[in-house]
């Protein structure tokens, strides 16, 4: 057996840039680059490793892209919008050091885990050999001396592994990839590779970094599940489709109309799962849940037969257990994974989406919803597009609101580009108001929901979609948690557009609080000894002067028409451009027709809370299992 004397850095980045995926016979590189972030950790391991191949590469794999980030936690966030743009089926490898380095990462890695987002972490760790012990930024625990701080990737990652002799690698990895393409067990595969073995030398078998292609699996649902799940929607009169992030991630579009055609179910969209079908289609009726759009809501209230299609049902799909009244509502779930197609004591059909959706329209055949039924979803629709065009055009002074700039946007985008965002008050509105035309518009991340995403993320999918205005909407509250991603934007020249919406506050938790009987304590950017649940003076904080410091173009803009002829210029700029415009802190926001569980204090002193709690109480009554 042919070997080659290389460091375990050096072998892992030789293993990466020769590993490709494949799914319906197109294949693709799986490790698209690397972000790293050196340190006395990593420098001269996986740094040297990834200098050696960008100055002399390894002519079986070639040169892997290298990206210099400014945040650990940034990096792996441009990672997962890149694994989420590409359908899961490429991302990037991301190195830190150690000790601090690391443990940034693992909000990142919550963060694609939670999602089901591949991404591959290379945390360095402390000695394996223990000579120098305690090294810097090692923790130390005085009754185990293996427990390290990496330990904490443990409950974020699908995959963790702590390399601590060079032979251990070739396993490793081959486990790692395996989950890393895998559509039920994906999310962050994360490797510690301890300071001392990164530069340990192993004689690797050669045919280790031959090219390998990791083919995606499509599998097809068991005919009986599809027999079982049609005979349970033949039965229905008000069936519902909510079509999650797997109908995307499957790109089951196609089908997905094809199945809402043939039938006239109507089709609802969770954040992930938006735009898995066109929103001008006849059968769609929006976002559902406790921020979904009241067309789609009204349904889900008298739905008898709920198909949920690539969702894992959150708490806001569900409008936390509250969202499906009908108490005879039976759950079909087709999902890829079983722990998900088994939600709500569902008929689980276990499949892949594209082929289930196939498989089911046809075991439908001849099967459609009654013409009231179809006459009631054209006209929620109709009321909605209308409650839609108001929140969009509201002329509202002196400042707009955030719905108005949205608006504008999904107006002004094309088809193709992109729109980021999530957290705060912005992912609600756009699950609620969004009209999304293609799978590719919609980018709200809402499952970890992270403060502090939008701006790496633009970055990710940017490389991913270089064709596609990418556009990220940053509220000030975000923009202040990871700005730092901003210099490697303008450093690697990525062309994204920026719409900073400025309303000195959280407006999310502010209106959250308020209605919660917290009087929107601690939620405002204000100055001086004012008490933080009232008005003081606005900090004098410039993030637009902010944003030109690290190297952008900033265009102030004051109201939607200002808004509007910006867009145009920041469209035609080279270079990254952040629009920044004042919103309005208190909204208004769009109608909202569901719930959402937040827990309010039982006892108080306080009339405003206790007022909430009773309110919160009579909420509670709706709850309920789905158990049928």
């Amino acid at each position: 057996m042919s070997t080659v004397r290389l460091t375990v850095g050096q072998a892992v980045v030789r293993f990466l840039v020769n590993q490709y995926t494949e799914r319906d016979g197109i294949e693709r590189r799986l490790i698209a680059g690397a972000f790293g972030i050196f340190g006395h950790g990593n420098v001269a391991g996986v740094g040297q490793a990834l200098l050696q191949n960008d100055l002399d590469p390894t002519p079986e794999g070639g040169r892997m892209r290298y990206i210099m980030p400014r945040n650990e936690q940034g990096m792996v966030h441009a990672a997962a919008a890149y694994a989420k743009t590409t359908n899961r089926l490429s991302t990037w490898m991301c190195t830190s050091s150690i000790g601090p380095g690391s443990l940034n990462m693992v909000t990142g890695a919550a963060l694609a885990t939670t999602n089901r987002l591949p991404v591959l972490l290379f945390p360095s760790d402390q000695f394996a050999t223990r000579f120098p012990d305690p090294v810097l930024q090692q923790v130390e625990d005085p009754v185990s001396p293996m427990t390290a701080a990496t330990d904490c990737f443990r409950p974020v990652s699908r995959f963790f592994d702590r390399i601590e002799r060079p032979e251990q690698l070739i396993p490793s990895l081959l486990a790692g990839l395996r989950v890393l393409t895998d559509p039920v067990d994906t999310g962050a595969v994360t490797i510690a590779l301890p300071q001392d073995v990164q530069a340990e030398s192993y004689d690797f078998p050669v045919e280790f970094f031959a090219r390998r292609v990791w083919h995606v699996r499509r599998p097809p649902a068991e005919t009986a599940a599809i027999e079982r799940a049609a005979a349970i929607i033949r039965d229905a009169r008000r069936p519902l489709v909510v079509a999650g992030g797997g109908v995307i991630y499957a790109e089951a579009s196609t089908q997905l109309r094809a199945f809402a055609d043939a039938t006239g179910i109507p089709v609802s969209d969770t954040q992930a799962g938006k735009g898995a079908i066109n929103h001008d289609h006849p059968a769609a009726v929006g976002g559902v849940g406790s921020t979904g759009a009241a067309s789609a809501n009204a349904l889900a209230e008298t739905a008898d037969v709920v198909i949920g299609i690539g969702t894992r049902y959150s708490d806001f799909t569900t409008a936390s257990h509250t969202q499906f009244k009908n108490p005879d509502v039976k759950f079909v779930n087709i999902n890829v994974a079983a722990f998900d197609a088994a939600k709500h004591s569902a008929e689980m059909v276990v499949g892949d989406a594209r082929e289930s959706l196939d498989a089911l329209t046809a075991a439908l055949d001849g099967y459609r919803v009654g013409d009231d039924y179809t006459e009631r979803i054209a006209g929620l629709k109709a009321e909605w597009a209308k409650a839609t065009h108001e929140c969009y055009h509201r002329d509202q002074t002196p400042l707009p609101a955030q719905t108005e700039v949205f608006g504008a946007l999904n107006e002004l985008m094309g088809d193709r580009d992109v729109v980021i965002n999530a957290a705060g008050s912005m992912p609600g509105d756009l699950q609620c108001l969004w009209q999304a035309p293609t799978p590719e518009q919609y980018h709200v991340e809402y499952a970890f929901s992270c403060m502090g995403y939008e701006i790496p993320a633009a970055m990710g999918v940017k490389l991913a979609r270089p064709e596609a205005e990418v556009v990220s909407i940053v509220g000030d509250g975000t923009y202040q948690m990871l700005p730092m991603e901003l210099a490697t934007i303008v450093q690697e020249k990525v062309k994204v557009i920026f719409v900073l919406l400025q309303n000195y506050g959280f407006a999310s938790i502010g209106a959250l609080s308020e209605s919660h009987g917290s009087q929107r304590f601690g939620t405002r950017y204000r100055t001086g000894e004012t008490p933080h649940n009232a008005d003081g003076d606005l900090l004098p904080v410039d993030i637009a002067a902010n944003a030109e410091s690290w190297g952008l173009k900033v265009l102030r803009v004051h109201g939607m028409d200002e808004f509007r002829k910006a867009y145009a210029e920041a469209v035609a700029c080279e270079g990254p451009v952040m629009i920044h415009i004042e919103t309005d802190l208190y909204g208004p926001n769009p109608p909202g027709s569901s719930w959402w569980d937040v827990p309010i204090s039982e006892v108080s002193r306080l009339e405003s809370t206790q007022q909430a709690r009773t309110w919160y109480e009579g909420k509670k009554t709706d709850q309920r299992h789905y158990l049928r």
